[in-house]
């Protein structure tokens, strides 16, 4: 069995750091995880080939090559993949989808032969066994979430390392906050579901024994969603692994009550963490109130991210432009708050309507 999967190239976007990536010799940030999780699903004797459009061209040659075609994005890589979709499609091989894009709008995909949706470690092992008994469903989804301590260690054989300026390893999946706008609890729900210490460790490790030394980010959308267990488990573990270690130091995702624990910032330095990414989205009370950003609220959000700065980690920030209840003086107070802030990356994006 000949499996190809392809990951699709993401548009010229703050995202894709199409021109930061220049400067370290690198023409993308991190490697497909999604796929390389499944890659881990699949059944051993088969031969895998993983196509990253934003590395490397597609060739016919690929797609001939393939028994089966394995696709996975997000929103903001749709037109690109409906074009390799209807590409693979044209010669003659099935494909099947999953990922967040399909996922979240899967009745906008019917010309895909198979839909594999929601978490892989539940809805990849069912679809492949039907497909070897040639009784394959269209369609594959659950309402179930995956036990992440059974999710495989990713199969980083399938990428070639030295092409990615960072490496990604998944905690957990899940927030406990309700942010409106936020997609992340309607995927993977508001418990946050995790990895044991001893498979961080083993993906550690595994990245580790083949040479990699670069930075690795925790790509959690809220690595302290469960303060005790990292606090008496991940972190520890994470802290004797780095002991003797050069390099690979850590980034991720956090809300902003991080600066709320003064135990946890050590540890996570202590850890290796250099860097945090925190959605402040604006500094206007009645916006955070709006869109139920309630970790946000009452707070001296530029004293919290300097308690955050002055236990040793560097924060970045997203902003949102375009609530309901802005006025154009939003512009002036966020330039503000950026430079009394001090971040030092800013992602920002428009509220849905915002003209």
């Amino acid at each position: 069995m000949n499996l190809l999967m392809i990951y699709p190239e993401f548009p010229d976007t703050f995202w894709s750091f199409k021109h930061a990536l220049k400067f370290v010799d690198k023409k993308v940030s991190n490697p497909p995880l999604g796929l390389m999780t499944v890659s881990a699903l699949l059944p051993k004797e088969w031969n895998k080939k993983l196509i990253d459009t934003n590395i490397y061209p597609l060739t016919d040659e690929d797609i001939d090559w393939a028994d089966l075609v394995f696709v996975s994005a997000m929103d903001i890589q749709r037109n690109t993949i409906e074009a390799i979709i209807r590409r693979v499609q044209a010669r003659g091989k099935k494909v099947a989808a999953g990922g967040p894009l399909f996922t979240e709008d899967y009745t906008q995909f019917d010309f895909v032969d198979y839909l594999v949706l929601n978490e892989g470690e539940i809805t990849v092992p069912e679809f492949v066994r039907d497909y070897l008994a040639g009784t394959a469903r269209h369609i594959y989804q659950t309402e179930q979430f995956a036990d992440m301590s059974q999710s495989p260690a990713p199969d980083i054989s399938i990428i070639k390392l030295a092409d990615y300026d960072c490496m990604s390893i998944q905690f957990s999946r899940g927030c406990p906050f309700r942010c409106d706008f936020c997609n992340v609890t309607a995927l993977l729900g508001h418990e946050p579901r995790l990895k044991t210490a001893a498979q961080i460790i083993a993906e550690l490790d595994q990245l580790y024994a083949a040479g990699w030394r670069r930075n690795v980010f925790f790509v959690d959308d809220n690595f302290i969603g469960n303060k005790k267990y990292l606090k008496e488990e991940v972190l520890p573990a994470l802290i004797r692994w780095r002991k003797g270690k050069v390099g690979c130091l850590f980034l991720t995702e956090v809300s902003i009550n991080l600066a709320d624990d003064k135990q946890l910032m050590k540890m996570l330095v202590q850890a290796g963490f250099i860097s945090v990414f925190i959605g402040i989205e604006t500094p206007d009370e009645d916006s955070l109130q709006s869109c139920n950003k309630k970790q946000n609220v009452k707070r001296d959000l530029i004293a919290n991210i300097h308690e955050i700065q002055q236990a040793g980690i560097q924060v970045m920030a997203g902003f949102i432009v375009g609530f309901d209840s802005d006025t154009p003086s939003i512009f002036n107070r966020m330039t503000d708050f950026i430079q009394k802030s001090g971040v030092v990356t800013r992602a920002g994006r428009a509220a849905a309507g915002a003209q």
